[in-house]
C-alpha cells in the first residue's frame, strides 16, 4: 500500500487535487475534464484516494475508470448531521452539496469565530457557520458563467464578451462583467450582514471557487481567499472513513 493519499475535490467545471504524504502536501493542481494527462501522472498503484464529487456522472464515470486503470479504489465523501464539532442542520442534511460541507469542515479548522464560507465557481454558495460550529445555513446563486450563459440565451443583443468590471460602465461588455460581480458581491454582503447580527460579531468571510478572485477585490467586507479549501475539508475528513 503507497504511503500517499489523493484527494480529490471534483467541481462542476474543473478537477482540483492534492497528494499527502506524511502530514504535509506534496503535489497540487487542478485539470480540466476535457485534458487529464497530468492528474494521471500522480496515480500510484494502491494509493488511498478520497473523492468530494459534485460533479456530472460521465465525468464521475470517467474518473473512476481512470483510477481503476491504475488500481486505485476512491472513498466517495458525502454530507453528514455532523463532523467533530461542526454540525449540519439542512432538512436532509445528505442533501448538502460534499464541497460545501468540506469547506464548512475546513473553515472550522481555519477559526472558532463565526464565519462565511463562500465559493465562487459555477454557481455560487455562500454559507454561514457560527462560532459554536454550527451550519445556518447558505446561499445558492449562478455563478459568472451562468449569468453570462443566462444573457446570451435571453436576450436578442446583449453578446457577452469580455469586459471589465467599473463602477459606471460605459460599454455592453463591461455593464454585463460589472452586473455580474455587482450582484455576487451582494449575496456575499446581505449575507455577512445577516450572519453579524446574528453572532453579534463581525464574522470572517473566506472566499474559495475558480472565480473568487474576480469578486474578491470589489467586495465591501474583508476577506480571505483560500484557494484550496475544499481539499483542506477533505483531507481533515480523509481518515475517518465516511464514504457513500
Amino acid at each position: 500500500m503507497s504511503g500517499r493519499r489523493l484527494l480529490i475535490d471534483a467541481g462542476n467545471s474543473r478537477l482540483k487535487w492534492a497528494v499527502a504524504e506524511a502530514g504535509r502536501w506534496c503535489d497540487q493542481g487542478n485539470n480540466d475534464y476535457a485534458d487529464l494527462s497530468g492528474f494521471t501522472q500522480r496515480l500510484t498503484p494502491g494509493m488511498d484516494c478520497v473523492i468530494a464529487s459534485v460533479a456530472r456522472a460521465e465525468h464521475e464515470r470517467r474518473l473512476t475508470a481512470l483510477l481503476e486503470a491504475s488500481g486505485i479504489v476512491p472513498r466517495w465523501l458525502m454530507a453528514e448531521a455532523g463532523f467533530a464539532d461542526v454540525k449540519n442542520t439542512y432538512t436532509d442534511p445528505r442533501q448538502l452539496g460534499v464541497d460545501r460541507w468540506m469547506g464548512l469542515i475546513a473553515a472550522r479548522q481555519r477559526t472558532r469565530s463565526p464565519v462565511l464560507v463562500v465559493s465562487v465557481g459555477t454557481a455560487m454558495t455562500v454559507d454561514a457557520l457560527t462560532a459554536d460550529g454550527v451550519f445556518l445555513g447558505g446561499l445558492i446563486v449562478p455563478g459568472m458563467p451562468l449569468m453570462q450563459q443566462a444573457l446570451r440565451q435571453g436576450t436578442a443583443r446583449v453578446a457577452v464578451q469580455a469586459g471589465a468590471c467599473r463602477t459606471f460602465p460605459r460599454n455592453t461588455a463591461d455593464a454585463v462583467q460589472s452586473g455580474i460581480v455587482a450582484a455576487l458581491c451582494g449575496a456575499i454582503q446581505q449575507q455577512y450582514a445577516h450572519l453579524a447580527e446574528a453572532a453579534a460579531a463581525p464574522p470572517h468571510c473566506l472566499l474559495t471557487g475558480g472565480d473568487a478572485g474576480e469578486v474578491l477585490p470589489h467586495l465591501k467586507v474583508s476577506a480571505e481567499h483560500v484557494p484550496a479549501l475544499v481539499l483542506e475539508g477533505i483531507d481533515r475528513v480523509a481518515g475517518e472513513g465516511l464514504s457513500r
